[in-house]
């Protein structure tokens, strides 16, 4: 099992959330609201006049777990996006175990 991580501008999040709905390697996933801050949030093409006043960008985070042999697909997919690029960042990292509480 593998966790996908992505952290991509809010304004992506319905857009994405959509994408990830039409995956049937997607079983569910998680939003969380984050703040970007980087050196490179003036570069940002999607930061608002208000986000450069408060210093920080709104950016959603999206964990969702894929079976290890889904996570290529799943990734091929989202990266082919145009909407997409540019607007985030992704890794990947093992889950060693995963169950219900």
């Amino acid at each position: 099992m593998k966790n996908l991580t992505i952290v991509i501008h809010a304004g992506a999040q319905q857009t994405l959330a959509d994408s990830l709905r039409s995956m049937s390697q997607v079983q569910g996933f998680i939003f969380t609201h984050v703040e970007g801050h980087s050196n490179y949030s003036e570069e940002d093409p999607f930061l608002s006049a208000r986000d450069k006043v408060v210093g920080y960008v709104p950016r959603v985070r999206v964990d969702v777990l894929v079976e290890d042999v889904n996570i290529d697909a799943v990734l091929a997919a989202l990266l082919s996006l145009e909407s997409f690029q540019g607007q985030g960042a992704y890794w990947v990292n093992a889950v060693e175990q995963q169950g219900w509480l």
